[in-house]
């Protein structure tokens, strides 16, 4: 094969039919639909935010969808463009654990929510589930990984489930259909530059 830096015209030519043909025999055999668990884990920021952006493609295809999102406190930008009748969109979080400095009643909040998430999975119409943060209450053992797991197991099987958070368990790495790890390589706030409008929320 050749490098495709030096590569002549007639060989990338060759080496993008060969190509096409691959990816259309991937395509051709990929012949199940059904609803994914998508988790974005890791310390970059983009997780939500991709989350998000999938939300998006969602309400625009038509699709009844449902936000919960734990641990935040504070109305999301997002949410106000996008209210409407087919989505419905929960916070449940009274802040940063390092700020509300009561452990129950964040407990109680995730389990608040996590309630909510039980009715959006039975409701025949929502066909797209977004757990902002669900990962770092899982991480601090706010809700038990097992209740969880289960209930993602059950879900119905068109419906999709998007999960965020960093930390994500390998308990659920290994259920969930798309993993995306975002990797901080490098993040203003370390450098003293606050969180803005529009970046940050």
């Amino acid at each position: 094969m050749s490098d495709y830096k030096t590569e002549t015209e007639a060989e990338h030519r060759e080496r993008m039919k060969e190509l096409q043909l691959e990816m259309r025999a991937k395509m051709k055999a990929a012949k199940e639909r059904r609803g994914l668990i998508i988790c974005h884990t890791g310390d970059g920021k983009g997780k939500t935010s991709a989350a998000f952006g999938m939300l998006m493609r969602m309400l625009a295809h038509g699709h009844k969808c449902a936000v919960v999102q734990f641990i935040k406190s504070s109305n999301d930008a997002v949410e106000r463009l996008l209210r409407g009748p087919l989505l419905t969109w929960d916070h449940v979080g009274e802040g940063f654990t390092w700020d509300t400095q009561d452990k129950a009643s964040d407990i109680a909040c995730c389990r608040a929510g996590w309630d909510l998430a039980l009715k959006h999975f039975a409701d025949p119409e929502i066909d797209f589930v977004l757990l902002d943060e669900l990962n770092v209450v899982l991480q601090l053992e706010y809700l038990p990984m097992g209740e969880v797991l289960v209930a993602l197991r059950a879900k119905r099987v068109d419906q999709h489930v998007v999960v965020t958070g960093r930390g994500a368990r390998p308990e659920f790495i290994e259920l969930a259909d798309l993993v995306t790890e975002m990797r901080m390589i490098k993040h203003p706030f370390s450098a003293g530059v606050q969180a803005q409008a529009g970046i940050e929320f």
